[in-house]
């Protein structure tokens, strides 16, 4: 008779899912299963504690290695994190959109919730003006929604334009709202984006809309990426979820800035 193998501890588990995470970058709950014969409950209660401990960041059926604030990560990838918090902003921020405004779009997962909701519950003409190819695409059927696409150089890894065009043809316009997305939300310096290109493009659209929000999930607070986008005080307001760190909220509010959390 063919004697049964041990199960393991949680702790020798949890460091055997970190060791796959090393070597694979990506593990999915169903994958776990398999390899460790227990129930798709208990690996996702083992995925929640390493998160919990910052040791990966939860995906959309498993975990990848947590994201580091310098380096960009294509939308594909971004768009299994955090998925239900993105929701939540996005549909608070279309809230603030009133009929004929006129609204610029960053490129960005929790930006494109946004734009979904927008095009949802919009029945007069609104204006977006956007560099993000997917957003474009998103709006591109909607009769209610006049679209303006700014142009320049395609940068694959965010599926955006940015560059000095971009640029020029951004000083010419204005909005009553800015919806930007970011990689860092530093109360001390600002907004930053690992992309400089779209920095300075993202600088642009802070300078002509008249309100600016930035949409960020709680993840996003505390980190600084490579590239900062403006004064912390040009921004008006900050729609992030409810997993965000108070003392941050607090910090942000006593300078004035509008915090909703969602």
């Amino acid at each position: 008779m063919r004697m049964k193998k041990p199960r393991m501890l949680s702790e020798e588990r949890r460091r055997e899912i970190l060791k796959l995470l090393e070597e694979r970058g990506r593990v999915t709950v169903n994958g776990l299963t398999d390899k460790f014969h227990i129930s798709a409950v208990t690996i996702r209660s083992d995925l929640e504690q390493l998160g919990a401990k910052g040791l990966l960041v939860r995906s959309h059926g498993g975990a990848i290695l947590p994201l580091s604030p310098q380096q960009e990560y294509p939308l594909q990838l971004k768009k299994t994190l955090h998925h239900l918090e993105k929701v939540r902003i996005g549909r608070a921020a279309a809230q603030l959109v009133q009929p004929r405004q006129t609204v610029i779009i960053d490129g960005g997962t929790t930006t494109a919730e946004a734009v979904r909701a927008l095009k949802r519950n919009s029945p007069e003409t609104v204006t977006v003006i956007t560099h993000a190819l997917d957003i474009a695409l998103e709006l591109a059927d909607s009769p209610n929604i006049s679209l303006i696409m700014i142009g320049g150089m395609f940068r694959r890894v965010s599926r955006s334009f940015a560059g000095p065009p971009a640029e020029r043809m951004m000083s010419d316009l204005h909005a009553d709202h800015f919806f930007l997305g970011v990689d860092g939300l530093d109360p001390q310096t600002g907004p930053s984006t690992p992309g400089m290109l779209e920095a300075q493009l993202n600088a642009h659209m802070l300078r002509a809309a008249r309100e600016v929000s930035v949409l960020a999930d709680a993840t996003k607070f505390g980190r600084r990426s490579l590239s900062l986008i403006g004064d912390i005080r040009s921004i008006h307001r900050v729609i992030t979820d409810s997993r965000v760190n108070q003392e941050m909220v607090c910090e942000l509010r006593k300078m004035g800035i509008e915090v909703l959390v969602v």
